[in-house]
């Protein structure tokens, strides 16, 4: 008698021969995204049509190039970047003073910090700007006995005015900031520096401040960035900052929509040169906490 041998594969699980669990053989299929196709579809075509209405609106671009350039638009220029420097630096030093008024143990001062905050960050930026202008409505002169008496309508230039309003407005945005920062510090750094005998402000300028940068920086630079933007307010008041100076211009010839974009321009080149420089502050003032996380 002849015995024949079947060879079977070792069972699987479920007592199923091995070979059914082989997954070689199969084609991996990537996953269809059709969503995301028909986004990116739409969002192109909507482009394209906003880039055709551009190109075949009524719309002289030469003027654009012309007036790029033009005295008018580098002096509004300049005076953008001024008022909005000094009205930062303004809205820094106010922020600092009120922040530590905040956080200070005298309930005077805190009364009053709490009450400068509440007040010009309620109140919006182009009040703020109209009423200093129109000051003189309520103090028609601005006196010191013995020292000065003057006209208040010849103190409050359009300068004078916006570096007011946007400076003390932006003063009580970065107390907030400033706060937050000095708070995020660790309790036991101020703990030590009183420890070794030094006083508050010295605490607060060589131990609590520069630890508190890290958090500070990154949104003071965006305010900054955004200062730059808020000084069109300014030509409500007549100050010839580059929006006002593209008015100026447009009143002129009516080619309205050209100055606009030349001012547009200016805008972006300006806030893309400061968003570069914001993320060289951020990576300078981050070097430390880089450093405390390895």
């Amino acid at each position: 008698m002849t015995s024949t041998v079947t060879t079977m594969a070792a069972p699987g699980p479920g007592g199923l021969p091995a070979d059914e669990y082989r997954i070689a053989h199969y084609t991996i299929m990537p996953q269809r995204h059709y969503g995301r196709f028909l986004a990116a579809a739409a969002i192109l075509a909507i482009l394209a049509a906003i880039a055709r209405a551009f190109a075949l609106g009524d719309i002289e671009w030469r003027y654009v190039g012309q007036f790029l350039t033009a005295p008018a638009i580098m002096h509004g220029l300049a005076n953008t970047i001024l008022l909005a420097v000094c009205a930062m630096v303004l809205g820094i030093v106010l922020g600092v003073v009120f922040a530590v008024m905040r956080l200070s143990r005298n309930p005077v001062l805190r009364i009053v910090a709490i009450g400068y905050v509440w007040l010009f960050r309620a109140a919006p930026a182009l009040l703020q700007l109209l009423i200093w202008f129109n000051l003189a409505l309520i103090f028609p002169r601005i006196a010191f006995p013995g020292l000065f008496d003057v006209r208040t309508v010849d103190v409050m230039t359009p300068f004078v005015a916006g570096l007011l309003g946007l400076g003390i407005q932006q003063g009580a945005y970065t107390s907030e900031v400033v706060r937050a920062g000095l708070q995020s510090v660790d309790q036991g750094q101020y703990e030590a520096a009183q420890a070794i005998g030094m006083t508050r402000m010295r605490m607060l300028r060589r131990i609590v401040m520069p630890q508190a940068m890290r958090v500070i920086v990154p949104p003071v630079g965006n305010e900054f960035i955004g200062m730059i933007k808020l000084t069109s307010l300014a030509s409500v008041i007549q100050y010839s900052e580059m929006l006002h100076a593209a008015q100026t211009i447009y009143y002129a010839n009516s080619r309205v929509l050209e100055l606009l974009f030349v001012a547009s321009i200016w805008y972006l080149a300006i806030v893309s040169l400061l968003s570069f420089g914001q993320s060289f502050v951020e990576r300078y003032f981050g070097r430390g906490d880089r450093g405390g996380r390895r």
